[in-house]
Parts: C-alpha cells; sequence; structure tokens
C-alpha cells in the first residue's frame, strides 16, 4: 500500500509533535497526529509520570484534545516512535480508545521514520472490535 502525501504530512506531524514528549523516565518519545474532517489536524505525545499507571499515551492524549475541543470527526491518525528501531504499534488502552471514535477503515500508519513505517487500518490493528452496540448513537 502507498502513502499518501496527505499520510506522510500527517506522519511528519506526529514526529515533530513527538519532540515535545514528557518522557523523562522511558526516554521514549511519542508523537500521534491526528488528521480532522476539516483537514485540520490536532497533535498529542505521551506524557509520563514516576507512576507509570498514571502516563498517558500521545494517541489518547491526541483524541482526548480533540474531543475536549468538540472535534470528532478523524479521517486518520499518525504515530511516531523516533527512539524505536521498529514500527511500534499503539498499546491496547490507545487501540480501545481509538476504535471509539475511529471507523474501521480509517487510515493509522505508525513507526520510527518515514523509511521505517507500517500503513494499515483500525480493523488491522484491532480486528476483534467490541461492544459497540453499547455506543448511544442518534
Amino acid at each position: 500500500m502507498e502513502i499518501s502525501s496527505e499520510l506522510e504530512n500527517l506522519f511528519k506531524k506526529a514526529l515533530e509533535a513527538s519532540k515535545k514528549a514528557y518522557a523523562p523516565y522511558s526516554n521514549f518519545h511519542v508523537g500521534a497526529a491526528l488528521l480532522l474532517g476539516d483537514g485540520s489536524t490536532v497533535t498529542g505525545v505521551n506524557v509520563e509520570n514516576r507512576s507509570y499507571g498514571l502516563t498517558n499515551c500521545a494517541e489518547r492524549t491526541a483524541i482526548f484534545k480533540a474531543v475536549s475541543e468538540g472535534k470528532t470527526d478523524f479521517k486518520a491518525i499518525a504515530i511516531a516512535t523516533p527512539d524505536a528501531d521498529y514500527p511500534v504499534s499503539p498499546c491496547g488502552a490507545c487501540r480501545q480508545v481509538i476504535s471509539e471514535f475511529m471507523a474501521g477503515d480509517t487510515p493509522v500508519i505508525f513507526g520510527s521514520s518515514l523509511d521505517n513505517v507500517v500503513l494499515t487500518d483500525v480493523k488491522g490493528i484491532y480486528p476483534f472490535d467490541a461492544l459497540h452496540e453499547l455506543k448511544n448513537d442518534p
């Protein structure tokens, strides 16, 4: 699958965002960028805490930031992990949150650099989504 210029630019925004991560314990910087339906983007970074359970991942930071601003029309997500040697996929908690707000065919691009990425979709990272019947869609 070829990476479109739109997704390449989104990934570059995630890479840039990763520079702002707060990762003094792991030194593992992560940036995420969401493409919205209006063409704008929202970014997020991982924010660590001495108590690792209180750490928030970049993907969830970006999604929560967008939702708090009333934005939920997500068209794609990019996750950059420049400190890794390989493309690091979203964790389970992030996959769950991503599946809450994005359709199965929403593009997901993740990796450590533009030369080392995986392009898939939400179904590809979370093939057996569950509990959508609980959501009260109008």
